[in-house]
């Protein structure tokens, strides 16, 4: 089966368009939306009509809330203290101001993108246990501007597919092509309190997102220095290590990088 991995952002909807256009050598049989329960509005109005442009089905799987997910204190068997998972890549401030700060590792892409498109994927193309003979091929939405994105399959029984490459096509040219068709352009698909969002990007959400990632900022470092004192730091969303609610976002001396590039399953900003 080809299976188009469905981020809802400015290149998969690129791809997914196209495809509905009969512009790659077969039709996708299905896509697959990973939902995270924490998109801006925006991207699950964009979904709900790009769901009626398609001739293939979009299947939307939802691997929990990771807003809630991360919040959640957890006692440890083995030290008996409490700790919470590191599903979010926060920048950590170090309590102690003699060590370097640093950021979490992040696992929100793997646990509530990858692993449930591929349970669905499993599922759709009937793949056995311990399968290792190719199934299914995913079709993933990085532009020739993120070409260092790309990554072979894990999976034995998947093969991964880079339909815009193929075409050459950077993320201004999906934009061009939308435009050309007559359709609107995607909003940039990623979780409303994202690290790794840029200022500029951070800039883009709506006041109402904003406001939720500001209160889910402050709820997240109050539980930790409450009640995980094992993680020795303060979790930030920004990199300059302030409280969003107060950082300049315009101010290019606290600037932060978009960070997407790092994201390397390229499930999310696409």
């Amino acid at each position: 089966m080809n299976i188009i991995s469905l981020g809802a952002g400015v290149q998969s909807s690129t791809m997914a368009l196209m495809a509905a256009h009969g512009e790659f050598d077969v039709m996708p049989d299905a896509a697959i939306f990973a939902d995270t329960k924490n998109e801006k509005k925006e991207v699950y109005e964009w979904l709900d009509w790009l769901e009626k442009q398609l001739p293939f089905p979009v299947h939307r799987v939802v691997e929990g809330n990771l807003k809630d997910d991360s919040m959640e204190i957890r006692l440890s068997k083995k030290s008996g203290k409490n700790y919470i998972k590191h599903l979010i890549p926060f920048f950590i401030k170090n309590a102690d101001p003699k060590k370097r700060d640093g950021i979490l590792m992040r696992k929100c892409t793997v646990d509530y993108k990858l692993k449930p498109i591929f349970k669905k994927a499993k599922e759709l193309a009937g793949v056995p246990r311990a399968c290792k003979e190719v199934k299914v091929i995913f079709w993933i939405g990085i532009s020739r501007d993120e070409a260092q994105r790309m990554k072979p399959s894990r999976e034995k029984w998947a093969e991964n597919r880079f339909p815009l490459i193929e075409k050459n096509m950077y993320r201004g040219q999906c934009i061009e092509w939308m435009k050309a068709n007559g359709y609107p352009e995607p909003p940039r698909s990623a979780c409303t309190f994202c690290p790794y969002h840029s200022n500029n990007e951070w800039r883009r959400l709506n006041n109402n997102d904003f406001q939720k990632a500001v209160e889910f900022e402050k709820t997240i470092q109050k539980l930790v220095v409450e009640k995980v004192p094992a993680l020795n730091g303060t979790p930030f969303l920004h990199s300059s290590m302030i409280p969003l609610g107060e950082v300049d976002l315009s101010d290019e001396s606290k600037k932060q990088p978009d960070m997407f590039n790092n994201e390397c399953e390229g499930m999310c900003g696409v």
